[in-house]
Parts: structure tokens; sequence; C-alpha cells
């Protein structure tokens, strides 16, 4: 008998839902590119209100929400602050250069976390030879960080120092509504500190494609047009947004059950002789580390041959993300996998 496959190699690897499928078969679609698919207005006009911002734009990915607020905050030559880890940084294919032609300034923080202090350690002076500090980005949830979040207090520090020092400030929250659950912070409260947002549908939300930009309605106007120039404009793209309406009306609340998996897979993990350390687990995202005695690519196999997906993270450090598709049987064969590994 063939293994059921648990995927526990990112949270975008889900499938839609009953409702999800049939809500977007019942959508109504225009043409997204002349601007009338009444779904894709709806979307975003409900993110908008959700984070009490101006305006919002739907794009096929966060890379490209990303991509796009960094070419609209900067101009060629300005520099992007940001931790060394950031997705924006790390893991956008150079994206910052190519689209922007701007500089980066990175910051060790604390596990994809960083301060205003450091933030205003890492500013330029008014000086020819240096780039122009323009833009601070911040990534909540953090990936690289292992799913940690943010201290309201430090997004509102670094908020008014970039505001008193002409700084743009950009939020990457493709997991923002794990933060959400994990603080009890409201999304209003975030957008109140920030010049933009990315929002991310398809991660632990559950929708199959799909990003959301927020702003102010100039800053969306301009972003409308860097969209453009990237190819992101699509035509009847009112049944992927019908999918994420239905992700923001059912499927925030229930990221509980995905950190409270995480958690207790981590506990699993610890008990393990094989593991040396599990980085402090906070949402869905838990990072570890394997010992020398136990080869990372030898216990992917292993994990594969036993119908289990986990993540290459770096030397000997492994990443498994929970997420909706991933239920308490799962979790049960899971723990029999990892009591059944040998060093």
């Amino acid at each position: 008998m063939k293994k059921q496959v648990i995927d526990l190699r990112s949270d975008t690897v889900t499938r839609p839902s009953r409702g999800m499928l049939d809500a977007m078969f019942a959508a109504k679609v225009g043409d997204d590119v002349f601007g009338d698919d009444p779904t894709v207005i709806a979307l975003e006009t409900k993110a908008a209100v959700l984070f009490g911002m101006e305006a919002a734009l739907f794009c096929p990915s966060g890379t490209m929400t990303n991509q796009i607020a960094v070419k609209v905050h900067t101009r060629p030559g300005d520099e992007v602050i940001c931790d060394a880890g950031a997705h924006v940084y790390t893991y956008e294919g150079g994206g910052i250069a190519f689209n922007s032609g701007a500089s980066v300034r990175v910051i060790q923080g604390d596990r994809g976390r960083i301060t205003m202090e450091q933030v205003a350690s890492c500013v330029n002076p008014t000086d020819i030879h240096f780039p122009v500090s323009r833009l601070v980005v911040a990534e909540n949830t953090s990936n690289r960080g292992g799913g940690s979040y943010y201290d309201q207090q430090e997004l509102e520090r670094i908020s008014l120092f970039c505001r008193e020092h002409s700084l743009r400030f950009h939020l990457d929250g493709a997991r923002f509504f794990n933060a959400m659950i994990a603080t009890g912070n409201d999304p209003l409260q975030t957008g109140k500190l920030f010049d933009s947002i990315s929002i991310c549908l398809s991660k632990g939300l559950g929708a199959p494609v799909g990003s959301v930009l927020l702003g102010t309605g100039e800053f969306i106007h301009q972003a409308r047009r860097v969209r453009k120039v990237l190819g992101g404009a699509m035509r009847q793209a009112g049944y992927l947004a019908a999918a994420g309406i239905f992700a923001l009306d059912h499927h925030i609340n229930r990221l509980e059950e995905d950190h409270d998996r995480a958690k207790r897979i981590g506990r699993l993990l610890e008990a393990c002789p094989f593991v040396t350390q599990v980085v402090p687990i906070e949402t869905n995202i838990l990072v570890f580390t394997l010992s020398g005695m136990m080869p990372d690519v030898e216990f992917l196999n292993y994990l594969k041959e036993e119908g289990i997906l986990a993540l290459g993270f770096g030397p000997q450090t492994i990443r498994m993300v929970t997420h909706l598709d991933i239920t308490e049987p799962m979790v049960g064969r899971l723990a029999e996998v990892l009591k059944n590994c040998q060093m």
C-alpha cells in the first residue's frame, strides 16, 4: 500500500478546501487588467479595510509584492536596510538589485528581528560617498528565524524613527497572521506603523495563489504601474481572489492549531538523541539541527521513504512547517517515524 504523504516542507503546499473551491467556482469575474474584476476589487477593498490602509493591489506572489514595494519606495542608488536573513534579500533572486538598482545594508538581528538602535546605526550620513538610506524592511514572522515574531513596541519604535528621519517602512507580512494569532495584536495597529504591507494568502491561509500589497492610494497607483512592467497583471483573476477572500474569512483563527502542532512536534524532536538543537517554536515553523552522527541528507531520505517530506535549511539544519493539511494522525505517524529513526 502506498504511504500517505505528510508534507512538512512549507505551508505553501496546501490544497484548496471544498468550501474554497466552491467559492472560486462561484466567483464573478471581469478583466483585472481593465480594473473591472469585481472579486479582485472586493479582495483588495477587504484587505485595505482590515489594515486601515487606503488601497491594495492583488499580485501572484509575495516576492512580487515585496519587489514592487522596494521599487516604488526607492530610486536607483538608494539603500535598503533589513535583516541579513530577510526573505526580500535572501530568497528573491537578487531582485532589489535587478529591479530597483538599490544596495542593501544588512543587520545581524535576533532570529530575523531588528531593533530601532540597529536601524539607526545603519542610516548613512548625508555624504556623496554613501548611498541614500531610503527604506527599512521588517519581516513578520521571520522565515529564517524559525517563525519568530516582533514585539509590537519594537515595531512602533522603528516606525517612529523612520518617520522622524524620512525613511520608508515596509512590512513583509508573508506570515503576518501567524504573528497576529500569537500576539493578539490587531491588524489596524500594524497598518498605522508602515508605509506599505505585503500579506500572503497562499501560506498559512491556504489559498492556492496570491499576495496583496497595501499602502496609500498614491503608492498603490504607482505599484500598479510597476506590476504592469513586471508582467504581473492578470485577466480573470477573480477566481483566485475568491480563494483569498475565503481564506481571510475562514482560515485566520485556525492558525492556532498549526502553532500547537508545531510545538508538539518540537517536543518530539527534542526527545530525539540525534537532534542537538530546536530553535524556539513560536508559530508554525520548526528549525532544528542534527548531530554529526546523523547526516542531513540521510535523515531527509529516511523521512521521504516513510512518506514524510521536510526541507534542508542549511548544513545539518532541517525545517518543518505545519499547516491546515497536517492532521492529528499525521503528527502521530511522525512520532512513530522519529522514534524508529536509528543513528
